[in-house]
């Protein structure tokens, strides 16, 4: 079938790539940052795990961030070594297998496709239920067209390209930031002779939960507010200087919002009562909203639109990553071609930013008006975070992989071996505690409709399979080029063909880092 001039494979002028330095450090850290939803995370996350560790929450906090950190080393090591725009699928394809690399970016892309849907979710309850509060006549059921606002929004920023959509997140992540900084700061000042740091201890940990058993359940509730934090990486082909400016944000982003997350859950925790933490959560008088409203005047307007805003930012960001994996995928030919089709002027990725919205709204509309914005935040929740989770557990062992197996020169055991077994043992329990596997006498059993996640994300990768097996058996090539790094290649200008389809070389830089394949479609070993 013909295709249309500017189509990739098409006649006429090359469709060209992701448009290369366009941005820098700065919108690259606040991709990741923004991506874990921090202010939303404080609100509506990392609350959930005071159940378990009371006014011991802090430590939790930190115990997760220092977790988080043995993954986020392995994702910045692997960065430095790999930039390409389908991150973990590259990673994972370099480091263990190509046939690893494609599921892992087949379920990758699949969750960071739902996640705008689930934060577009909470944008139109959360908006809906504050504006049904002040104003009584306001109808809860009317949360759907915030949702789509959202949509729209997040939409017209991925058209507009990286530089604009990575700018609305960077305002976006700085807002946030700062109106959390500035209201911990006032219960820290508030809180007065209370402030102590005990709460980095044991002896306020929730009934029933006591000692370290109740700070280690509380940080694997508290570790799922970290993810995100590898969000930078699939923007590495249009970052300045990728090598140096990915590991930086990876690193820098999962460090500073832990600290931040140490922060705001200290001064939450002295300035309510330690020992009465256990019983702090999402809405009511014992939430961050309810602490606003009660003691701060007219400040809690602010944090309503600091969490608005967090959910909007984070929607972007894994917008941006979903649409760059699938423009990585589609590529190589193992996604539909027009995947990799980019806006002549623009250079976004218009397919992937088109099917995206399309996902979300249908996702929005379709499980919010069955189940309800809530309870459909619950289901999208747990398909995200037991998919990623599973991505970081891989990725750990990617990392170990790639620098035992092809970068022997590099190997340090300290970063690519230890860090990658700390980083598993972390976040095995945060897995089993997201599926609802009670496998820990904290982990509460799933319920209909929440439950129907697991069946969704082994039907999902079951199809991947499928296609794993269409692809092994009639182009291996294509998958192999699942660990190609296209920015140690030759320029690409159509940036769509292997060079095993196109008769291209692969180039020096290629051979020189072990990224071409060989004639049989594997990665050379």
């Amino acid at each position: 079938m013909p295709r249309e001039p500017g189509e990739p494979g098409g006649p006429g002028e090359p469709a060209p790539g992701l448009r290369r330095d366009a941005i820098g450090l700065r919108e690259v850290l606040f991709q990741s940052i923004t991506a874990m939803a921090p202010a939303a995370a404080v609100a509506a996350s990392i609350p959930s795990g005071a159940a378990f560790a009371g006014g011991s929450l802090p430590l939790s906090v930190l115990v997760a961030l220092v977790a988080c950190l043995f993954t986020a080393s392995c994702v910045a090591e692997l960065a430095r070594q790999l930039p390409a725009a389908g991150s973990v699928a590259t990673y994972s394809a370099q480091g263990l297998h190509p046939a690893v690399g494609f599921l892992v970016g087949w379920g990758y892309v699949f969750v960071e496709a739902l996640v705008p849907a689930l934060l577009l979710l909470q944008l139109g309850f959360t908006t809906a239920g504050t504006l049904h509060q002040e104003w009584p006549s306001y109808p809860t059921a009317l949360w759907w067209p915030w949702s789509l606002a959202g949509a729209v929004i997040i939409a017209l920023a991925g058209f507009y390209g990286v530089r604009a959509s990575a700018r609305f997140g960077t305002v976006l992540g700085v807002f946030e930031v700062l109106v959390l900084l500035v209201f911990a700061v006032l219960l820290i000042v508030k809180a007065g002779d209370a402030n102590t740091l005990s709460v980095f201890g044991t002896s306020h940990t929730a009934h029933g939960y006591t000692g370290v058993g109740g700070v280690f359940a509380g940080s694997v509730y508290t570790v799922l507010a970290f993810s995100g934090f590898e969000a930078a990486a699939p923007l590495a082909e249009e970052a300045r200087d990728p090598r140096r400016t990915m590991r930086r944000a990876v690193l820098g982003a999962a460090l500073a919002i832990g600290l931040f997350y140490v922060l705001t859950t200290y001064a939450m925790s002295v300035y309510f009562g330690p020992d009465r933490f256990a019983g702090f959560g999402v809405s009511g008088a014992a939430s961050w909203e309810g602490v606003a409203r009660a003691s701060f005047g007219l400040f809690w307007v602010l944090l309503f639109l600091a969490i608005v805003n967090s959910t909007v930012a984070n929607a972007n960001a894994c917008a941006n990553v979903s649409t760059r994996t699938a423009f990585a995928l589609g590529r190589i030919g193992v996604f539909p071609r027009r995947f990799a089709r980019v806006h002549p002027r623009h250079r976004s990725p218009v397919t992937g930013v088109a099917v995206q919205f399309a996902v979300a709204v249908a996702a929005v509309l379709g499980l919010g008006l069955a189940y309800g914005p809530e309870t459909a935040f619950a289901l999208l929740a747990t398909v995200i975070v037991t998919v990623v989770i599973g991505v970081y557990i891989v990725v750990n062992l990617a990392c170990a992989g790639y620098f035992l197996r092809r970068r022997r020169d590099l190997f340090r055991p300290v970063p690519h071996l230890l860090f990658p077994v700390l980083g598993i043992a972390a976040f095995v329990p945060a897995l089993l505690t997201a599926a609802g596997i009670p496998a820990f006498d904290f982990v509460s059993t799933l319920k209909p409709p929440v439950s129907y996640a697991g069946p969704v994300v082994g039907g999902w990768m079951l199809a991947g399979v499928v296609v794993l097996a269409v692809l092994v058996r009639r182009h291996p090539g294509r998958l192999a080029e699942t660990g190609r790094v296209h920015l140690d290649g030759p320029p690409d200008p159509a940036g769509v063909h292997s060079p095993q389809e196109s008769g291209a070389p692969t180039g020096k830089g290629a051979a020189m880092t072990g990224n071409t394949t060989d004639e049989t479609g594997e990665l050379p070993a």
